[in-house]
């Protein structure tokens, strides 16, 4: 009975493939879904001719087969219906439409299921060449002293097959090829990483069914999907069913992987061997040490959401593009040109939505399939008016969830951090360092540290605009990026409790979305230590009354020319860090600057891309500051006519920062901060000369002036800095000459002096740096640097090459 089954199998499948091909130009409405289902059917053709010959041979239960049958014969009647749907009463056309849609697709994934789970297995069970290889492994194995006992199923790690549409994948795909292929690269373990729906494990089935693959590795392709809570006894002892062998009885995990280093090099007689790890969690990477053998022409290829990097540097798989979105998603919804009402505009403002990740794109395309136009139209709106894709699909909030489990307290309010600043921008580490230094405590050093950790995670990825030299931390050319979803997994995350409760508010006014208890009469009393505002230029400027007593830092995002602080900052008595920026193109002009009169508690200032008001209207000391931080800024009104009286407003500040600023000299007030440790001057290519009186600051210790191109001149005065211990003039191409007595700067450690291609000679006086270990320069410059080694016998030169990166100008 189980062969006569069989062999109808092969006819039944037939018979349907003959209806699907003969009626699929006939039924235009279901054209796009017979396609893919005569597609399928061609595709299992071979296999089950396999199964129909090899099942002569060999009995197995009817009951696996009987339903499948049936379904196929209905599935045959159910093709001719859709041909014939045009005879179907008008009012109850759409509805069978539906019906027929449904079932055809149930088919399809009935049959699907049922040969890739179901006979595959069976196959390798049941075959009688596996049986013939079982009895030469067990012969072979008794020669090495490997222990058997009994035969188990063959063919438990094969890799499962890839889903029959995928984009994208070509790319990455052939740079696998370029690792795992080549023989002449000796990498032996390669890793896949991405965040959590980003298609590693496709692109693992793909590589895996590739034929080239296939052609170099034949048989012996072992796929083994790790998972969260990895068994290593249940894993090893899977290899060795896939094989044909009988299972030993491991007397410890070091015998265990003994007799599985054994088995591979009894493997890899019979040709190469790929091994795929597929989803290895954070904290299972050391695990993958046992599966890592010397063995020649042995290749392990590792998925993870977590960055591996023990293995060698990871290939990061990237969002989709735009045009490879919309093509995934089209496929998902079964939209084709010829059965399509959704207009091009709503396709695309989903598509946004998903961000690029292919299980996003997947699910929604799937959730909206045959759904009426005024479903999409909904969706398309929800998202344009700021909702997100996780508020409507579990299966993906699900699925990112997850990447969060591993995150340690601190980690997750630093991952939660990075949803206060707007989406699609760059987000400048210095900003960060500064919240999580008042708010954590965090040095520089740590700060770096937990954003490393996030990248390594696939929860962020971090930007390099400029390289640094080596044993310097600087993270003024660092900015973070975050996949979008994963930027609403953020806010997500900040929004589990009432508004007026959060421990941090994100507010975002975006084309005057304003909330509903958004009102300048009423006051509204938050909880928050961190409240983020977002406006653009349809933002009205009229303020709510807010009362955040509580907060220690505000962010301000912009997208306007005028912004007035909100008078609300009056109540912020205990704000600590405030970062003001503005993404529009043309600078900001603030008003209400003075309010910064009340805020007594604040230490740090970052300001970008606004025109700072003269800061002499600022009357009260604000004692506590100590960083002043100034990005793209016009700070030529903030500074001048600044009287030595006005240095007073800032007793304790310790660092200052100008970077891109449009100023041509060094105002003369900072001269007299003399509570300065810090000063960074990068970029500002106006700035012709510091000013005489820079020599006044006793305190300072590390001095930047990198890429100051139009910077002629050191003053004579900045020998007197006698515990300065950092310069950087890197960059400053117009600088001829060093300062005749820069000897005396005996405390100088760091010089980097990169792309000072215009100082033709150093002054003999260099010699007298006795404390200097490490200058940075061309290979030219080092050439002078060589005479005076002899003497400075701590110096190490580093050459390096200039790096002009404009990348973050184009960017802005």
């Amino acid at each position: 009975m189980a062969m006569v089954l069989d062999a109808v199998i092969g006819k039944v499948v037939d018979e349907l493939l003959s209806s699907v091909v003969e009626m699929k130009n006939r039924a235009l409405k279901f054209k796009s879904t017979l396609e893919r289902l005569e597609k399928t059917l061609q595709s299992l053709a071979p296999l089950i001719n396999q199964i129909d010959e090899l099942n002569k041979k060999l009995d197995r239960p009817a009951k696996e087969t009987e339903r499948l049958i049936k379904q196929m014969k209905d599935g045959k009647e159910l093709v001719l219906k859709c041909c014939d749907q045009d005879k179907i009463q008008w009012w109850n056309c759409c509805y069978k439409k539906a019906e027929y849609q449904e079932q055809l697709e149930e088919l399809d994934g009935e049959i699907r299921r049922f040969f890739e789970l179901d006979l595959r297995a069976q196959d390798a069970r049941n075959g009688l060449e596996a049986l013939l290889e079982i009895k030469e492994f067990r012969a072979e194995f008794r020669s090495v002293g490997l222990r058997n006992e009994r035969i188990e199923l063959r063919g438990v790690c094969l890799p499962p097959q890839p889903p029959g549409f995928t984009v994208g994948l070509d790319g990455p795909l052939n740079e696998l090829k370029k690792r795992l292929l080549n023989d002449e690269v000796s990498v032996s373990v390669v890793t896949v990483t991405g965040s959590g729906g980003s298609g590693k494990s496709t692109l693992a089935k793909r590589f895996c069914w590739d034929e080239q693959v296939k052609g170099k590795f034949k048989d012996n392709i072992l796929f083994i999907t790790f998972a969260k809570t990895p068994k290593l006894n249940a894993i090893v002892q899977k290899l060795f069913q896939h094989t044909g062998y009988q299972v030993p009885d491991f007397q410890s995990d070091e015998d265990m992987f003994n007799q599985l280093e054994q088995l591979m090099k009894q493997i890899v007689k019979n040709g190469p061997i790929l091994l795929v790890l597929d989803d290895v969690w954070l904290g299972s990477e050391s695990l993958v040490d046992n599966f890592v053998f010397e063995i020649p022409n042995y290749k392990i290829l590792v998925t993870s959401r977590f960055a591996i990097g023990r293995f060698g540097h990871p290939f990061v798989l990237k969002p989709l593009s735009e045009a490879n979105a919309i093509n995934l998603f089209k496929h998902s919804a079964s939209l084709t040109k010829s059965n399509s009402d959704i207009p091009d505009d709503v396709v695309k403002e989903i598509v946004r939505g998903c961000s690029g990740s292919p299980l996003a794109l997947r699910v929604s395309g799937r959730s909206l399939s045959n759904e009426p136009q005024i479903v999409w139209l909904n969706r398309a709106r929800e998202l344009s008016a700021g909702g997100t894709i996780l508020d409507s699909n579990t299966d993906i909030l699900s699925c990112l969830q997850k990447s969060l489990d591993v995150l340690d307290p601190k980690s997750m309010e630093c991952f939660r951090d990075l949803g206060l600043f707007p989406e699609d921008q760059r987000i400048p580490v210095a900003a960060l360092v500064d919240m999580w230094a008042e708010l954590r405590n965090d040095d520089d050093a740590t700060a770096m540290e937990r954003i490393y950790k996030l990248v390594n995670l696939n929860l962020a990825d971090i930007i390099v605009t400029r390289k640094v030299a080596s044993g310097t931390i600087d993270y003024n050319y660092h900015y973070v990026t975050q996949h979008g979803l994963l930027r609403d997994l953020a806010i997500r995350n900040n929004s589990q409790e009432p508004e007026d409760k959060r421990n941090r508010l994100i507010i975002d006014t975006s084309a005057n979305n304003l909330p509903s208890w958004w009102t300048s009469e009423t006051e509204y009393h938050i909880a928050a230590h961190v409240l983020s505002i977002s406006t653009d230029e349809a933002f009205p400027s009229k303020w709510c009354n807010l009362q955040p007593t509580q907060v220690e830092a505000f962010v301000l995002n912009l997208r306007e020319k005028k912004c007035i602080l909100p008078m609300f900052m009056k109540k912020m008595n205990k704000l600590k860090v405030l970062i003001i920026t503005n993404y529009d193109f043309y600078q900001a002009e603030l008003e209400n600057f003075e309010l910064l009169d009340h805020l007594s508690s604040l230490k740090r200032i970052r300001l970008e891309k606004v025109l700072i008001p003269f800061l002499g209207k600022t009357i009260v000391q604000l004692k506590n500051l100590q960083k002043c931080s100034f990005f793209m800024c016009n700070v030529n009104e903030a500074f001048k006519n600044c009287t030595i009286q006005d240095s007073e407003i800032f007793p304790n500040l310790v660092e200052i920062n100008f970077d891109y600023c449009d100023m041509v000299e060094l105002p003369n007030v900072i001269s007299y901060i003399v509570s300065l440790k810090k000063v960074s001057i990068t970029n500002c290519h106006k700035l012709s000369a510091l000013h005489e009186g820079i020599g006044k600051l006793v305190n300072l210790e590390s001095l930047r002036l990198s890429s100051c191109s139009g910077l002629l001149k050191l003053p004579d005065s900045i020998t007197n800095i006698h515990r300065l211990k950092f310069l950087d003039i890197s960059g400053c191409i117009s600088l001829s000459h060093l300062p005749d007595n820069v000897g005396e700067l005996e405390k100088l450690e760091n010089l980097n002096m990169r792309g000072c291609s215009s100082i033709s000679e150093l002054p003999s006086s260099v010699m007298d740096l006795e404390g200097l270990k490490h200058v940075v320069c061309d290979e030219e410059t080092a050439e002078k640097w060589e005479p005076f080694r002899a003497i400075l016998s701590d110096l190490r030169i580093e050459v390096v090459q200039e790096d002009f990166n404009l990348d973050f100008l184009y960017n802005q």
